[in-house]
């Protein structure tokens, strides 16, 4: 009887193994959101690592989490070290291509609450409308383990709504920074226009000479 029970177990487990092998051996997870800015605010907001903590959704669940920076200040070869709690885990980052205005390669290096090293990319499209479409993605390998965890919910499960929480507020602060650009510019407009108007009023009051009396 003891050896029909282990012969059956070891049958299930072959057939779990075979389940989770055939589960797929890479992942991408992708989300977009369009914003209504110049192309250069949040290209500049992703390509600084020390802007991240007002916008990732990550700093948001952890706001005790640690973080350094190392190697170039923003950029391909800009490094941000993170460790957080059991929301955030531990791991590095480290920009490793930029091109100016139209993408940025990231790659993540996890240390916990699991080992795993994946890319992150981020691209900025024009929408044609003065508008600017930015995509956030993340691909990697599963390993047997990440097989096993897609059984009850996959990488796009697990991040998909981060990616969706931190691309909407990269939206909301690079808009209201656009917005506060468009009225300082307004601004002195107005200061400019209004020195001019007084320096062109004393130079006619200077050539009308002093009044008759």
């Amino acid at each position: 009887m003891l050896k029909k029970i282990s012969l059956a177990l070891l049958v299930a487990l072959i057939g779990v193994g075979a389940v989770v092998a055939s589960r797929p051996s890479t992942f991408r997870v992708e989300r977009s959101i369009t914003i209504a800015a110049p192309v250069e605010l949040p290209f500049g907001t992703v390509n600084d690592f020390h802007q991240w903590k007002y916008w990732s959704p990550w700093a948001a669940k952890d706001p005790k989490m640690q973080t350094t920076f190392d190697g170039a200040f923003a950029g391909p070869g800009a490094i941000y070290t993170w460790s957080g709690n059991d929301q955030v885990g531990k791991g590095k980052m480290t920009i490793v291509d930029a091109k100016l205005y139209e993408s940025i390669q990231i790659q993540l290096e996890f240390s916990e609450p699991f080992a795993a090293t994946n890319t992150a990319f981020f691209t900025f499209k024009p929408t044609g409308d003065g508008n600017i479409q930015v995509t956030w993605a993340m691909e990697g390998n599963n390993t047997f383990l990440g097989k096993a965890i897609s059984l009850f919910m996959d990488m796009d499960g697990m991040i998909g709504k981060d990616f969706e929480q931190g691309l909407a507020t990269l939206k909301t602060l690079t808009e209201k920074e656009a917005k506060n650009r468009i009225e300082r510019e307004l601004q002195l407009r107005a200061r400019t226009a209004a020195e001019a108007a007084r320096v062109e009023q004393e130079a006619q009051a200077a050539q009308a000479g002093p009044p008759t009396p």
